[in-house]
């Protein structure tokens, strides 16, 4: 469950808003009541309390004002464990204390539906029950299965499964969800049966429960852990070196088979939760630190988000990280994705910004892409990185030669791995070649805001270009490459010279940049010019940076700054941030402080958006993206 799903703990909720049904009842004393889903006719707990940190998300539940619960959902992050990052499982523990000083007679049930394991409701969902090293599991799966397919964003292969310890008071059962949920609102326990009518999975709703008895409960709390996750044995399919082949998950490098991963995922909870809670204490120390208690609201919010975009796969030997682009259409790899989305892993271990790089070098360096500008994505659609050996991607020139020369940079920065650059030096020269003869004066093309359309001479984009030369220049000399070095340095500086005079509008008070070169009344976020901050090459003068600095709180909104002159009110968070990262303390805090306003007010049960209406926080009519890795970029100020 995601740290921005509804707050009373419903039915799961996939980002496309299709429901995987997680359902939660107990019963105190006899009588029953609902703590999680939408079981019909069960009396409703009362949520009294909600919060989240980086890793987890805690409801505090009363139940008849006779006991409490607290349901925690944990999604370890562990960025430095790629074992345990590699598994696709999350728990959630149950604990229940009495709350009146009374002991009460306790039975608690939970269950998850066949919805887990497909995006088609007419699909054929099939399920078993076993046991393996005292931990209790029901699996579910689709009966056909479609390996690196998807429906509704949905993966159409692997196995799903919910599990919990094998204990005296346990009992379970398959079946409808009306027969397996009344039996427990009725007996307060299961039957230990199997449903043998495979079926669609809106047929007669087949759902796979729980019961445990946890006894008389006083006011030790008495805890439940169960664990839900996915098992895929080949993850993607890349198109690299050896042409197009298929690449297994990672965790299966480290566990024989499923269920030794499985039983090692639940037998961990201890050890996960101890890691992810040091990693939650270190960014919200850390962002509060940076820029305050509003800043840690966006960081602890976005950190799950990013990682829940991307898989590490491939064999301990050669491995890969491989990222979804979400909601906003399916792409694999897709650099101005993964370029926003950097800052969280810089932050968190930059060896996964490599990861997520690898692949693109490795598919271009092999011949597969005819252009000799850099590839806008890996594949139309996640899980498939088969690249665009036509040439017929979204074209997205300057954006993505910028992007991946301000990447590999910044990696070798923070990595020390210099050998990376040299490694891969004649490609980035040639992205860097193609800077040259297009970022003075960009051609008619699109930024990474690809939904606002191309635009001739984008004053930002432009921006990107020329401090991704000065990138170059600290490439060239990492490589050993000295008049590389000094003469991409030399044009970098002759084009941000002439890139003031034309992208600058200096004659209003206050001065600011403008959208577009010879646009005087146009205005928009300069977050490229991050960048110059992020690498320390000094490209850009400090005039620059003040001037923006007093211009944005002038065209402020209600709840933020306005991408550009486009569109009269929508704006994108990450870039917010990025322009936060680099402004006066004063406008930092104004960016900051808007965007938890949006937060904390508006009413939207969806995942952290990037795209939002600065006057009213909805999203712009047509357009809705949510849950996706570029929230990454709310840790912008922690990279610096």
């Amino acid at each position: 469950m995601a740290a921005t799903e509804d707050t009373y703990p419903v039915n799961g909720r996939h980002s496309t808003r299709q429901v995987t049904g997680w359902a939660g009842l107990i019963r105190v004393d006899g009588k029953a009541f609902t703590w999680m889903g939408a079981p019909r006719d069960v009396e409703a707990a009362s949520q009294v309390a909600y919060e989240y940190t980086s890793t987890k998300s805690i409801f505090t539940i009363e139940v008849d004002d006779k006991v409490s619960m607290k349901v925690t959902f944990l999604s370890p992050l562990t960025p430095d464990d790629f074992r345990r990052q590699s598994l696709v499982f999350s728990y959630m523990n149950v604990e229940v204390s009495s709350l009146d000083g009374s002991n009460h007679d306790v039975e608690l049930y939970t269950d998850i539906s066949a919805e887990w394991v497909s995006g088609d409701l007419a699909a054929i969902a099939q399920w078993d029950f076993g046991a393996t090293d005292d931990v209790s599991y029901h699996r579910v799966w689709k009966q056909n299965q479609q390996s690196f397919s998807e429906v509704n964003d949905r993966a159409e292969w692997g196995n799903i499964y919910y599990a919990t310890d094998s204990s005296d008071g346990l009992t379970y059962q398959s079946g409808a969800d009306t027969d397996v949920r009344g039996a427990f609102v009725g007996q307060g326990k299961l039957a230990n049966s199997k449903d043998s009518n495979f079926r669609a999975i809106n047929s007669n709703w087949p759902v796979f429960g729980y019961a445990a008895d946890l006894g008389s409960v006083g006011a030790s709390p008495v805890s439940t852990l169960f664990t839900i996750g996915l098992c895929q044995d080949d993850a993607i399919q890349f198109l690299g070196a050896n042409g197009l082949t298929t690449i297994p998950s990672l965790w299966k490098s480290y566990f024989s088979d499923d269920l030794a991963a499985l039983s090692f995922s639940h037998k961990d909870y201890s050890e996960s939760s101890k890691l992810s809670t040091d990693l939650d204490t270190k960014i919200s120390s850390d962002s509060i630190a940076a820029a305050g208690q509003n800043y840690a609201i966006l960081t602890t919010l976005a950190a799950r988000q990013a990682f829940g975009a991307v898989q590490l796969v491939g064999t301990q030997d050669k491995h890969y990280l491989f990222l979804k682009e979400i909601s906003s259409n399916g792409n694999t790899q897709t650099v101005d994705v993964i370029y926003p989305a950097s800052p969280i892993f810089y932050y968190t271990n930059p060896e996964l910004v490599k990861l997520l790089l690898d692949p693109h070098f490795e598919n271009q360096e092999s011949g597969h892409y005819p252009n000799k500008f850099a590839i806008h994505d890996l594949g139309t659609h996640f899980p498939n990185a088969t690249g665009h050996p036509d040439g017929n991607d979204e074209h997205m020139p300057i954006e993505e030669c910028g992007n991946n020369l301000i990447m590999v940079l910044a990696y070798a920065q923070r990595s020390g791995n210099s050998d990376y650059i040299k490694q891969h030096y004649p490609i980035l020269k040639q992205w860097a070649e193609y800077l040259v003869e297009d970022s003075l004066y960009p051609a008619e093309q699109l930024s990474t805001d690809d939904f606002a359309g191309h635009l001739a001479n984008q004053t930002n984009l432009a921006l990107k270009g020329m401090i991704g030369l000065e990138a170059m220049s600290q490439i060239s000399t990492l490589a050993g490459e000295d008049a590389d070095a000094q003469n991409y340095s030399s044009i970098a500086h002759d084009y941000i010279d002439q890139w003031q005079t034309l992208g600058l509008n200096t004659a209003d008070n206050p001065p600011h940049s403008i959208l577009n070169y010879n646009n005087a009344t146009t205005h928009g976020l300069l977050y490229n010019l991050y960048n110059d901050r992020l690498l320390n090459t000094s490209l850009v003068p400090q005039s620059v940076y003040d001037m923006q600095s007093d211009f944005y709180p002038t065209v402020e909104e209600t709840y933020g700054v306005p991408l550009d002159t486009r569109n009269r009110w929508y704006t994108k968070s990450d870039w917010e941030v990025f322009c936060a990262a680099i402004a006066s303390e004063e406008t930092r805090d104004m960016f900051i402080a808007d965007l938890a306003k949006w937060v904390n007010e508006t009413p939207t049960s969806r995942p952290f958006t990037d795209l939002y209406q600065t006057n009213d926080g909805a999203f712009p009519p047509g357009i809705e993206f949510k849950a996706r890795p570029v929230m990454g970029g709310m840790f912008a100020l922690l990279v610096l």
